[in-house]
């Protein structure tokens, strides 16, 4: 009878095998952000501002800013809610706090965007605001590029340069809000598409991962 083979170096071999599926999996770009989310949000900020425009053109500045307010606060619900899902249930992630670290990345941009609004605000040059949030969303996606799929940066300069035509021409006021839910819609539905078609790769590689990770012995 032969003697029977130690199964110590076949269970370690695995062990290394599934340590380096894992890191390489780690390294991947980062899934958090929903592509669907972000083309609604978009759609959110082009009906206010068609709403805005076409039905409440009596609005005050205070009943816009309280409108488009509404539209930031919708969009992060929706994306922080789309975030946490995926944090929760992907079973690649497996709830480590860790993955959500490329969130730190959007921060600051939004952080700037949030004070110039106050100064904004406080000085009353609300006319400015459009421009300085297309900038700050731009820079958002731009902080993004290295953990999304590189496109995102595109989508960032179309923000930047849509903002720059903003604060650039004289006849443009916060009394037309078509331009903001324009830029938003079209920056946020190409967004969405990169991040939808990057996803579904992402997909068809968890569900081979999953299938062919060798089990413990």
């Amino acid at each position: 009878m032969s003697p029977s083979v130690p199964l110590h170096p076949i269970h370690d071999a695995l062990t290394t095998v599934r340590t380096l599926r894992r890191s390489l999996v780690s390294t991947e770009r980062f899934k958090g952000w929903s592509g669907p989310t972000r083309i609604l949000s978009g759609g959110i900020a082009l009906l206010a501002s068609l709403v805005l425009a076409l039905f409440w053109e009596e609005a005050s500045i205070f009943q816009e800013l309280m409108v488009w307010a509404g539209v930031f606060a919708s969009a992060m619900i929706l994306n922080l809610g789309a975030l946490l899902y995926w944090f929760l249930n992907d079973r690649l992630v497996k709830k480590d706090v860790a993955r959500l670290k490329p969130i730190l990345d959007v921060i600051p941009p939004l952080a700037v965007g949030a004070l110039f609004t106050l100064v904004l605000l406080l000085r009353k040059e609300v006319d400015l605001l459009f421009g300085i949030w297309m900038c700050m969303f731009g820079l958002t996606n731009l902080a993004s590029r290295y953990v999304l799929p590189g496109a995102i940066g595109l989508v960032g300069i179309f923000y930047i340069l849509a903002g720059a035509t903003c604060l650039l021409l004289p006849g443009l006021s916060f009394a037309q809000p078509l331009a903001m839910g324009v830029v938003f819609f079209v920056g946020e539905l190409a967004g969405g598409i990169i991040l939808y078609a990057d996803h579904r790769r992402y997909a068809a590689f968890a569900r081979e991962f999953l299938a062919s990770e060798p089990e413990s012995l």
